[in-house]
C-alpha cells in the first residue's frame, strides 16, 4: 500500500526517539532487530509506513475504503513493536500534523490492529 511517499528517514528518526524511551525488556529485544538491516527494511516497509499511510490517509477516507485498507494491510505485530508504533497513532511527536483530526474510532481501529499479534 504505497499511496504517497512519506519520507522514510523522518519514520526512523520517529522510531528510533521512542527505541530511547522504551523500557526493559522491549528496549533489548526492539535494539537487537533495529540493528539488522532486513529487519530494518522489512519493519519500516510491512508495518511503519503503511501506518503512517493510513494515519495520513484515514482522515479523507470514506468508512468503506478505510476498512478495505486497512483489512488489506496484512500485519501482525510483536507486542514491542507495538509499543514502538502506538505513540504514532496517540500523536506523540513528528507526525502530530498527520494524526491531527483523525477521528477516534478510527485511531482506535489502528490500535486494534496493532493488538494483531504475530504467532
Amino acid at each position: 500500500m504505497k499511496l504517497f511517499s512519506f519520507p522514510v528517514a523522518a519514520i526512523e528518526k520517529a522510531i528510533a526517539k521512542r527505541q530511547l524511551t522504551l523500557a526493559s525488556p522491549h528496549k533489548e529485544w526492539f535494539a537487537q532487530r533495529w540493528t539488522q538491516k532486513p529487519y530494518r527494511k522489512a519493519f519500516l516497509d510491512q508495518k511503519a509506513v503503511p501506518l503512517v499511510t493510513l494515519l495520513a490517509k484515514c482522515k479523507t477516507w470514506d468508512e468503506e475504503t478505510f476498512n478495505t485498507e486497512l483489512a488489506a494491510w496484512d500485519a501482525r505485530f510483536h507486542e514491542t513493536e507495538a509499543e514502538v508504533l502506538r505513540p504514532l497513532i496517540q500523536g506523540d511527536g513528528l507526525l502530530q500534523l498527520v494524526q491531527k483530526a483523525i477521528p477516534p474510532e478510527r485511531a482506535e481501529a489502528l490500535l486494534n490492529k496493532l493488538n494483531q499479534r504475530a504467532d
